[in-house]
């Protein structure tokens, strides 16, 4: 098999386009991509796709997403996280872990967040953190995000390590940021990794240094819409871009052929039936 998905644990100081390079190079392919980018001092669950298990990766489950992050409270940085330099120092008020827990639940549910200048995300088709880089700054437009799950794992000192499971394009720093300050003082992350994306765990990953061509995962189990399998001749008319029906009124559904994904659906009220929406053979 050459087509399919990759469950990996990054590593501390790669960024998520040197695990699709190497990725590539080990499956001689340039046709490489990855779900939710992680910042190069994250470590963690990375989903990469190969070949055409890329057409997988707008329909694979990654609406929730579970870290585990460190944060120093007194000191903030430029970025956020250990990469930036020191921009602000703070005593620490006196707080108890009772403080500390009942402040994290504060976080719990919808909010708005300001994405930070080092994200990724593009203003007239430049990413954000490259305009930082020239020291530019520039106003961005906050985003809903969610809070579903928060609490306190360690406190050493300074340092609070805390589990949270947020919605996708949730920035973990600056959530770290706005607890330092509402705790009374200022903070940034020095450690943060991603441990759940959807459904898939990082008990199921590999590290890069030990991927072998073997661990290519056949994507049609993850897909996160809802699998109905057809006949022979189901298949064929799948395979033609024709009609279906179907005993289900879902936006879109995954049409299978002996239990691997063969194409998108997408259900049209005018002729309440499927149409095909994309083919992933």
């Amino acid at each position: 098999m050459t087509d399919g998905i990759l469950i990996l644990d990054k590593d501390e100081g790669v960024t998520s386009r040197h695990v699709d390079n190497q990725v590539g190079h080990l499956f001689g392919t340039r046709h490489v991509g990855h779900l939710g980018t992680l910042d190069p001092f994250a470590t963690g669950l990375l989903v990469v796709a190969v070949g055409k298990g890329n057409k997988f990766l707008p329909y694979l489950s990654d609406g929730r997403k579970t870290y585990i992050a460190s944060l120093k409270l007194g000191t903030s940085t430029t970025t956020g996280d250990p990469s930036g330099e020191v921009l602000e120092t703070k005593p620490i008020p006196r707080i108890t872990d009772r403080d500390i827990a009942d402040l994290l639940k504060t976080f719990l549910g919808k909010s708005m967040q300001v994405p930070p200048m080092t994200s990724a995300i593009k203003i007239n088709g430049e990413a954000l953190y490259k305009k930082a880089h020239r020291g530019e700054e520039i106003e961005r437009k906050p985003r809903e995000i969610e809070v579903f799950e928060i609490s306190m794992l360690l406190r050493l000192g300074s340092r609070i390590d805390f589990l949270v499971t947020v919605s996708s394009g949730t920035y973990i720093r600056v959530l770290a940021e706005d607890i330092a300050k509402k705790l009374g003082t200022v903070g940034h992350l020095t450690a943060l990794r991603r441990i759940k994306v959807g459904d898939i765990d990082i008990s199921k990953a590999k590290k890069l240094s030990h991927l072998s061509t073997s661990d290519l995962l056949e994507p049609t189990p993850y897909v996160d819409l809802p699998h109905f399998e057809v006949n022979d001749y189901g298949h064929t008319r799948v395979l033609n871009g024709m009609k279906l029906t179907f005993p289900s009124t879902e936006e879109k559904i995954l049409v299978t052929y002996q239990g691997k994904a063969v194409a998108i659906y997408a259900y049209k009220e005018e002729d309440q039936q499927y149409h095909c929406f994309r083919g992933l053979f």
